[in-house]
């Protein structure tokens, strides 16, 4: 007879770490790419502040799992596009920080020669379509992508990023009938912060479960945690996966949160300073995952603390490409004005 196997008692069970929810290396890259963004956007206000960055300046401080936890989801070739608070998506998608902030400060150097500012760069190299200072003007830009992918045969899927404000803009619904019409490889992605400015979504919108945008047109949608990336990147895994199979567009609302103004004009009085702080300190994205890095002894403290500051030296050296740069020529004023075919 064989041997019984031997239970492990309770306390044994209990020492034993849980399976940690992604690989170390994900986790690692998760963090690096969401700790840039936070310290690029801490350096873009302070320089906005000393009068160096002109202009709207909308920042992504508090959102980062949105766009790191999407990218990772992704595949080669497939395309975004986003509204004003874009710096997060450039750097996510692989954009220099020196190009992206010497386009904040109107430099040569930048993305779009320094001539599109906060709200307007563009990298064809990167998929990435552009920032757009239009509300929600972005969204049949996307679906216009979409159809331009399923028209060549390419299996590739765009991303077309709003927030909880756009999703009230008329353009969004046509383009969602268009999308839903002609089964569009597009993923609609609401990044709802909550404050559309500086409304509150309850005193905005009537159905304040966006992911429902689509439902007119049977469009299917889901509600993720835009805070924790792993959340954000197994929905998006979902949302890609229904697309490239041709069955057409989805909405994903991420519920996440944003720790300034709505731009570096709005005090932000609408809201509590109880509020934030509680966001801060129980929904962080990226102490969030900091602290499964640091329960699966993943690496340490000291190791983190090196890599914040290999960060903030990468950010200053932006900063000072960026100020080192020469402004556009006069002459630049009349190029990229047209594209011929």
């Amino acid at each position: 007879m064989a041997a019984a196997k031997k239970a492990a008692s309770p306390k044994a069970a209990s020492r034993r770490r849980a399976k940690p929810p992604a690989p170390k290396d994900d986790l690692l890259k998760y963090y690096r790419d969401m700790l840039l963004i936070r310290r690029f956007e801490e350096k873009a206000g302070q320089m906005y502040g000393q009068g160096l960055i002109g202009g709207f300046c909308h920042l992504y401080i508090g959102q980062e799992a949105v766009i790191v936890g999407l990218e990772a989801a992704m595949e080669e070739g497939d395309q975004i596009i986003t509204g004003y608070r874009d710096h997060g998506h450039m750097l996510a998608m692989g954009m220099e920080a020196r190009g992206v902030m010497a386009e904040l400060t109107g430099r040569e150097g930048g993305y779009s020669r320094g001539k599109g500012g906060s709200m307007h760069m563009f990298s064809a190299e990167k998929n990435f379509f552009g920032g757009h200072g239009i509300v929600g003007a972005q969204v049949p830009i996307g679906t216009g992508l979409a159809f331009s992918n399923q028209y060549n045969g390419s299996d590739r899927v765009s991303f077309a990023f709003f927030g909880d404000g756009a999703s009230n803009q008329g353009q969004v619904f046509e383009a969602m009938n268009m999308a839903a019409l002609w089964k569009l490889p597009v993923v609609y992605v609401i990044e709802n912060n909550q404050y559309a400015m500086g409304t509150a979504v309850t005193r905005a919108t009537a159905e304040t479960h966006l992911y429902r945008r689509g439902a007119a047109f049977n469009i299917p949608g889901e509600e993720v945690d835009g805070m924790d990336v792993l959340a954000v990147k197994e929905a998006g895994e979902m949302a890609i996966a229904h697309a490239r199979k041709g069955e057409g567009p989805m909405v994903l609302e991420m519920k996440t949160y944003r720790y300034r103004g709505h731009s570096m004009s709005d005090p932000a009085k609408y809201r509590s300073r109880e509020e934030v702080q509680d966001m801060r300190e129980h929904h962080d994205p990226i102490e969030h995952v900091k602290k499964i890095l640091l329960d699966h002894s993943f690496t340490t403290e000291e190791d983190l603390k090196a890599m914040d500051k290999e960060i903030r030296a990468e950010v200053a050296d932006a900063a000072d490409f960026a100020q080192s740069s020469p402004e556009p020529e006069l002459s630049e004023l009349y190029t990229d004005v047209l594209a011929e075919s």
